[in-house]
């Protein structure tokens, strides 16, 4: 008898923990628009749809199912007893994905003050998953012609690891300071074309207060992003570094033409002061934990939420709600174990508990 209820005790713990997190995150999304006011709250909302992520309930419908089996239980632990018809659950579950974007940056900064990441080193990624359904093809889509099955908002996108990929990708800013957890801290979900170029913009602004050092790969040398990084407003020193290899240019070998201006000779030199510093003996040390660190976590937590064959929805916005609410989950796994005394990245047993 102990054995049946210790899952439930477990999931209990986790909803304990996340409900501040989601509570704070509805105030800081506070919403907005014509209409009444909706009678389940937001965080409420967001506490379902975490339950039925971390108990791998791939459809909507399977997911309301399976709420609805524990309604008097979740009911409990939530100290409400509101709860949504199912085409409320779904509508609600298209739009989350704002709520969670911020519920995640919230629970990076929660983690941060436990001890359970460190922000000093951070390493941002953008990875591929296949969506549902057969691929869209170029010829296809010039045509007009939608094979049968297809999720049309699926676009095609390209990695050096997985190759051309029909579906969607996320980009997540995970904690790389050695000696401690990988922490997701920011992340984002879109199509698989989206480019890192215009996707890791908006992340710079909420990068942690303790922030050293950024790593990232090619596909994200921007001028505008090693300055925003490095620099404030005023053009003073931030004391952090962005660490990011350079996308070839120039590759006919053409001698470079002088600077048109004070503008373009002074991007040369910061980017020149990057590059020097990356080739540094302490830049080759920062940046190579970028492999032991963002390039793993991907791997860990498309296993861990079966995310590594396909996405579990069709649409973006279902999508974007699914993976940025497994990522809030997965935040949570951490800090689970590392109450537990388990200071590391090894949360598979717990979602085996549930």
């Amino acid at each position: 008898m102990g054995r049946q209820a210790e899952p439930v005790q477990c999931l209990e713990s986790l909803v304990s923990m996340a409900i501040p997190t989601l509570k704070a995150a509805e105030r800081e999304c506070p919403r907005h628009g014509r209409g009444a006011k909706p009678t389940i709250a937001e965080w409420l909302m967001a506490a379902l749809i975490m339950i039925a992520v971390l108990n791998k309930k791939k459809s909507k419908s399977g997911q309301y199912r399976f709420l609805c089996a524990q309604r008097a239980t979740i009911a409990g632990w939530l100290d409400d007893e509101n709860f949504p018809s199912r085409s409320t659950y779904c509508r609600r579950y298209r739009k989350a994905h704002r709520f969670w974007r911020k519920a995640i940056q919230l629970q990076g900064e929660r983690a941060i003050a436990e001890g359970v990441a460190n922000p000093i080193d951070l390493a941002v990624d953008k990875s591929l998953i296949v969506g549902l359904g057969p691929p869209w093809h170029k010829q296809d889509r010039r045509k007009g012609k939608i094979p049968a099955g297809v999720d049309c908002q699926c676009t095609w996108g390209y990695s050096e690891h997985d190759g051309w990929v029909h579906g969607y990708s996320y980009e997540v800013v995970v904690s790389a300071t050695p000696g401690h957890t990988v922490f997701p801290l920011l992340a984002s979900v879109d199509t698989a074309s989206i480019s890192e170029t215009r996707s890791f913009a908006d992340k710079i602004d909420e990068l942690p207060a303790g922030t050293r050092t950024v790593s990232a790969d090619s596909a994200y040398d921007m001028n505008q992003y090693g300055e925003r990084i490095e620099y404030d407003e005023q053009g003073r020193r931030t004391g952090r570094r962005f660490l990011c290899p350079e996308n070839p240019r120039n590759t006919k070998g053409r001698k470079l033409k002088p600077a048109a201006n004070p503008r373009q000779a002074r991007r040369r030199e910061l980017r020149g002061q990057r590059r020097a510093f990356l080739r540094s003996r302490r830049g080759r040390r920062i940046y190579a934990r970028r492999k032991k660190t963002v390039e793993p976590f991907n791997q860990w937590f498309k296993s861990l939420f079966e995310l590594d064959q396909r996405v579990w929805h069709r649409g973006l916005e279902n999508n974007r709600t699914q993976m940025l609410a497994s990522i809030f989950a997965y935040q949570l796994l951490l800090r689970y174990n590392h109450r537990h005394g388990n200071p590391n990245g090894c949360v598979r047993w717990i979602l085996d508990a549930l």
